[in-house]
């Protein structure tokens, strides 16, 4: 087994790791002020190493986030302490929204508390902190990654190697689900056994049992959810 392959008899992902309410699968990331699972952090690291040699300084804005991080986040956008964003990246008013409309604007940009790929430690939002200018604020929008964007080298070098290192972009394009988002990548060979094992009930009994915001829609809901902002992600290609 390639060192940079999981080890499948690690990966038994309970309940508990799927839906974010437990943390002993993921390990600090050497160097770096994030969580992520433990068969993912060599080949993160690996790939940043090899990124250095290309000038990038490969970085992780997020890693695991937990359940109840999750939780804070959707409740501040349900509640309007958070910008909520359309799919264009306009800011909507979310008291204008009936409850329905308002799950389905926080889903493009937000997971629901559960159902995010983050809690398996195997997704990082990354950027490149070499080409960061001077008072800069980083803002992770698709912008910044295009050809004329400040991340636009880091694009390029993802597209060519990123794969060599088991990682894609499950947010590539837009599927009428999660918006694009080029930002963030996933180790499919630990991902892909965490999104096989992730069932609707695990994620019914999570949130019925959390303090969030708009629960009684999100449940409602939470079929159409499942398939369109869960299982709809692209798929790997052949040579991850």
């Amino acid at each position: 087994m390639s060192r940079l392959e999981p080890d499948r008899n690690a990966l038994g992902f309970t309940i508990a790791q799927l839906t974010g309410s437990n943390r002993d699968h993921v390990q600090p990331l050497p160097g770096l002020e994030v969580l992520a699972h433990a068969q993912v952090i060599e080949p993160f690291m690996a790939m940043r190493r090899a990124a250095a040699m290309a000038g990038i300084d490969l970085v992780p804005v997020s890693a695991f986030r937990d359940f109840s991080t999750q939780v804070r986040i959707w409740n501040q956008k349900w509640t309007g302490q958070r910008p909520l964003l359309d799919r264009l990246g306009q800011a909507i008013n979310v008291h204008s929204l009936a409850p329905s409309a308002r799950v389905e604007a926080l889903l493009i940009w937000s997971a629901a508390p559960g159902a995010s790929r983050h809690h398996w430690g195997t997704e990082f939002d990354v950027y490149d902190r070499a080409a960061v200018p001077a008072n800069y604020l980083l803002q992770l929008i698709p912008d910044e990654y295009r050809a004329d964007g400040v991340f636009s080298k880091l694009t390029a070098w993802l597209d060519l190697n990123m794969h060599t290192y088991g990682f894609y972009r499950p947010y590539r394009i837009d599927r009428g689900g999660v918006q694009p988002e080029p930002w963030h990548l996933s180790h499919w060979p630990t991902a892909n056994i965490a999104s096989q094992r992730l069932r609707i009930g695990m994620l019914h009994r999570a949130i019925q049992n959390s303090q969030l915001e708009g629960k009684a829609d999100l449940l409602a809901l939470l079929p159409e959810v499942y398939k369109r902002y869960v299982r709809n992600v692209d798929r790997a290609p052949r040579r991850v």
